[in-house]
């Protein structure tokens, strides 16, 4: 219950900053791109269905992370969809902090996931750092990213 708070609390003193993409797995996926070591880099939920884990791609360069998502609903084999979230097709985060993933659920829209994440503003030249919350609904498979700015 206190994470829901916690989780809600964020949401309110938050602005949607900008969408995020939501891909099937294709390259960006390949197990090179898995970060080790392995273990401290993925994360079930869910009773292990739903995993999260952490891609490197190292290109490009001010934009190489991802998050890998294997979750129900299952296909017609047992398998399960694989997804991955960036910033755009091909472009990731300049960083995110894997250590401060925190996650809930909430039976109206299923599992929420918020992690910050930092991103590549070319017009500056910095990383800003924002929060990027994402529903994920096991049901239908529908994930929904949002990258918030946390007002200050």
């Amino acid at each position: 219950m206190k994470s829901v708070i916690c989780l809600s609390f964020f949401a309110l003193c938050a602005t949607p900053l900008a969408a995020q993409t939501v891909s099937d797995c294709d390259w960006l996926a390949s197990a090179w791109n898995l970060i080790e070591p392995w273990e401290k880099h993925t994360k079930t939920f869910s009773d292990g269905a739903v995993r999260l884990a952490l891609l490197d791609t190292v290109e490009p360069g001010a934009a190489p992370l991802h998050l890998l998502v294997l979750s129900p609903p299952y296909n017609e084999l047992g398998e399960r969809q694989c997804k991955t979230i960036g910033v755009a097709a091909g472009i990731g985060f300049g960083g995110i902090n894997w250590d401060a993933l925190a996650a809930d659920y909430d039976p109206a829209v299923g599992l929420v996931f918020e992690v910050p994440v930092s991103r590549n503003d070319p017009n500056t030249g910095t990383f800003p750092t924002s929060l990027l919350s994402f529903t994920l609904n096991q049901a239908t498979g529908e994930i929904d990213p949002v990258l918030l700015a946390v007002d200050e």
